[in-house]
């Protein structure tokens, strides 16, 4: 049997690795020429402790710089959706924090974030979940996470997986996972046009993150 000190130790070690991984700047997936173009900073919070994993899709510019996960405009929409604040959100006795991709990809041509880095996932994500046995709710924040954490289950859209967020809360299989829209500003308009998410879901949203984390 192990002691309290090993899983500790494992977490650790595990998160040590992450905060070291640089495949997407020394062996991308797509070949040298879509080599990240910056130094990586992997951004990932485990913790042995939390029964809420947040996971959303990859770090932006303001988070590449500080190192700190949701620490922008988005970072505060989700910390009201949840209802904590945010030393209580950045507790990782509460929360364990886990992008699909862990560095910030850069900008496509328009300005806008590119997709999460295809090398992060299928290195570490099974992994961090496997280091994680106490997680009892997912929060799979934008299709890229939907799409790992529900499979076939996840429907054609973002709006319809969310839309269909009871199902997957009371799913029997794993923990619970709970689909989100993301939270930055770019999806204003949706949340203006889905009035159910706001009345139907942030209320269970915040029954369940008030009882996991008391």
């Amino acid at each position: 049997m192990m002691d309290d000190a090993e899983p500790d130790g494992a977490i650790a070690a595990l998160g040590a690795a992450i905060t070291a991984c640089r495949l997407c700047r020394d062996a991308p997936a797509k070949g040298p020429r879509d080599r990240l173009p910056h130094e990586p900073r992997p951004v990932a919070v485990l913790s042995d402790a939390a029964r809420i994993l947040i996971a959303g899709q990859a770090p932006g510019l303001r988070v590449h710089e500080s190192g700190l996960p949701f620490n922008d405009a988005s970072g505060d929409r989700l910390r009201d959706w949840l209802g904590v604040t945010r030393e209580e959100f950045y507790d990782p006795r509460k929360f364990a924090i886990v992008p699909m991709g862990l560095c910030f990809p850069g900008y496509d041509a328009h300005g806008g974030d590119l997709p999460p880095r295809r090398e992060c996932a299928p290195l570490w994500r099974a992994r961090a979940i496997a280091a994680m046995p106490q997680i009892d709710l997912v929060l799979a924040i934008g299709q890229y996470a939907q799409a790992w954490h529900l499979g076939t289950a996840k429907a054609a859209s973002m709006t319809e997986t969310v839309r269909d967020w009871r199902r997957h809360l009371h799913r029997n299989a794993g923990p619970a996972v709970l689909p989100l829209p993301h939270p930055s500003w770019r999806n204003t308009g949706w949340l203006k046009r889905n009035p159910w998410f706001e009345a139907e879901v942030l209320p269970e949203l915040r029954k369940r993150v008030k009882t996991l984390t008391e």
